[in-house]
């Protein structure tokens, strides 16, 4: 038996299941949890604690709640190390705005004054009083790379503090998985989203013990102006979409912020690049397809995972040692 609700939020669908025990009250403390955060943490609204840091940007400090200063802080930090992830990579989305009516292709002297208000080091936190500052008027802190994640690390202590034994949480894409399955093999099978279909149709299936499966790809938006693909996954150094070969990375990992975290690591550092970084990452898992079809995965998940997509192929130098 199972219970299973889908609410809207995120700007996506959120579908919540639960095996065991099944009590609905579970699934809606999950969407309380998720409306918290999102009321927080979203640039999508007149009014929220980031947009309250960002119309202060150049001005004052601005003082939140524990919630939002930790993923502030995470999100900083991140940055800073220049894995491909910028939380204040704000004005470049906006200037691009590619998934909206409005999206164009920028001057590249806009991009360039946009580039100047992503600096991470430019932001002031205070631990103590729990304040951020963005030092320069026009930088904004966009925490949609992250934010995903957090929220599904949140509902799975949640729902592990009720002692949710088997569950699955699905953040548009995000999937967490909590406990194990009524299988005899005890793991889930996980459908991969392909980069060039729908949905339901996937790239293969992962068999997995109750770990995070974040999937990120240019498929999700892109701006098309004269036969050219813009896709929404920038490079934070030049301002305009990654540019390589990549369509899309898969990241199994045990917390899904770090899922979230070594997807951009993915597109931003390429196949060869991440592969490097990988070495003594036991816990880190990754998929990686090219636009022309070709799939490449690392090892410690290789015999785990079943290409079922007839579009794409698996060859010799396939599998990431």
């Amino acid at each position: 038996m199972v219970i299973n609700k889908k609410y809207r939020a995120l700007g996506t669908i959120i579908d919540l299941t639960v095996y065991n025990p099944m009590d609905e009250k579970l699934l809606d403390g999950a969407y309380e949890l998720i409306k918290e955060y999102e009321d927080k943490l979203t640039v999508n609204r007149t009014s929220s604690e980031i947009m309250d840091i960002n119309n202060a940007s150049g001005k004052e400090a601005v003082s939140v709640s524990e919630i939002s200063y930790k993923i502030v802080k995470k999100a900083i930090e991140i940055s800073q190390k220049e894995l491909g992830f910028n939380a204040l990579i704000g004005p470049i989305v906006k200037l691009w705005h590619i998934g909206f009516a409005d999206a164009q292709v920028p001057q590249n002297v806009e991009i360039i004054r946009k580039l100047a208000l992503t600096d991470p080091f430019s932001v002031i936190l205070n631990d103590e009083k729990r304040t951020v500052f963005l030092q320069k008027k026009g930088m904004e802190l966009d925490l949609g790379g992250i934010a995903k994640g957090y929220i599904a690390d949140a509902i799975k202590d949640y729902w592990t503090n009720q002692h949710v034994e088997s569950g699955i949480i699905n953040l548009g894409g995000n999937v967490l998985l909590v406990g194990t399955p009524a299988r005899e093999d005890h793991l889930w099978n996980v459908g991969i989203q392909s980069p060039f279909s729908e949905r339901n149709d996937p790239l293969g299936i992962l068999k997995t013990e109750d770990y995070s499966v974040v999937t990120s790809g240019i498929y999700e938006r892109f701006l098309k102006i004269a036969g050219k693909e813009y896709h929404h996954i920038f490079d934070p150094k030049t301002g305009y979409p990654v540019a390589n070969d990549l369509a899309s990375v898969t990241v199994v990992t045990k917390k899904s912020i770090d899922g979230e975290i070594w997807a951009s690591l993915g597109f931003y550092k390429g196949i060869r690049e991440t592969q490097k970084m990988l070495y003594g990452q036991k816990n880190v898992g990754l998929i990686f397809t090219t636009k022309n079809g070709k799939v490449y995965i690392t090892e410690n998940i290789a015999e785990k995972f079943k290409l079922t997509n007839q579009t794409f192929f698996l060859e010799e130098d396939s599998v990431l040692h």
